[in-house]
């Protein structure tokens, strides 16, 4: 908990201190938050959108620290987007996933990369769509083995999402919604490995986020998603409830309460998801 409050504030302090400034090219908000596996998006769920604020002549490159603290487990996450001319996102996560009941710890990198198809979140009648990649390495797969994940340490998540924001939608405020169907075999976002005895082969997931812009700096709303069960363990899917504060397009703070389910057969694990997220250019 002390090494993540140490970066959040360092983050912060850099982002209030410095004159950074983000790209111009789309409203505030509309870039979303750079979600646990470093892709543009919401907390848990990717979205359509890509992590920068860039027009189709600009770049933008973005930084994030998350933690996700529930009852038995905390998720610490590390990471950086670039966005390049509204069209491609490349990504880059670290995660540590500390066992707080059991002592230990499972890092996975990950490394993302989106390609925008079509539409914009606001603009075009329908959702802009994008369709995404995410490849996961754990740097020891000792753990996910024992609980009987597949032989390998990595894995390939591709997923499609569908981004639409409505101005004025609800009662005069914009409203934004999500979906996303991804193809996986991740056991616990592939902490926990890759595939199991249940099942190897990859399964269609499906996610969601709805949110109410209540101001141009103030959104709330909450995230579905899916979940596989390879390793028979009872994995449940995720939610959360959460309000962003977006004092600028330099960054964003977002609180939430996650309820994760059971993970590696510990039930009813829920808790609180910190996320501080900044536009270095």
């Amino acid at each position: 908990m002390r090494q993540i409050k140490c970066v959040i504030s360092l983050v912060t302090f850099l982002l209030l201190s410095f004159d950074l400034f983000a790209a111009e090219g789309k409203l505030i908000g509309t870039a979303g938050l750079m979600q646990v596996e470093g892709s543009g998006g919401g907390g848990i769920v990717p979205w359509a959108t890509l992590a920068g604020y860039d027009s189709q002549d600009q770049t933008s490159f973005s930084v994030a620290t998350t933690q996700v603290d529930v009852d038995d487990y905390r998720l610490n996450v590390l990471a950086g987007a670039f966005s390049l001319y509204d069209r491609v996102e490349l990504s880059i996560a670290h995660q540590r996933f500390d066992l707080k009941s059991l002592g230990g710890e499972i890092k996975q990198n990950v490394v993302g990369a989106k390609f925008k198809l079509y539409g914009d979140v606001v603009f075009s009648q329908l959702p802009q769509i994008s369709l995404g990649i995410q490849h996961k390495k754990l740097e020891d797969g000792t753990i996910a083995s024992a609980l009987g994940a597949g032989s390998s340490s990595s894995g390939t998540d591709f997923y499609i999402a569908a981004t639409k924001v409505h101005l004025g939608a609800i009662a005069g405020f914009n409203a934004v919604w999500n979906l996303t169907a991804r193809a996986t075999k991740a056991n616990e976002l592939g902490l926990l490995g890759f595939g199991g005895p249940v099942q190897q082969d990859y399964e269609l997931m499906l996610e969601a986020s709805f949110g109410i812009l209540l101001s141009r700096h103030l959104a709330v709303g909450a995230e579905y998603r899916q979940k596989p069960d390879n390793l028979g363990l009872g994995e449940d899917d995720w939610m959360d409830f959460f309000i962003s504060y977006i004092p600028s397009k330099n960054f964003n703070f977002t609180l939430a309460y996650a309820n994760l389910g059971s993970i590696a057969g510990a039930p009813d694990q829920s808790g609180l998801y910190l996320s501080v997220n900044g536009q270095l250019w």
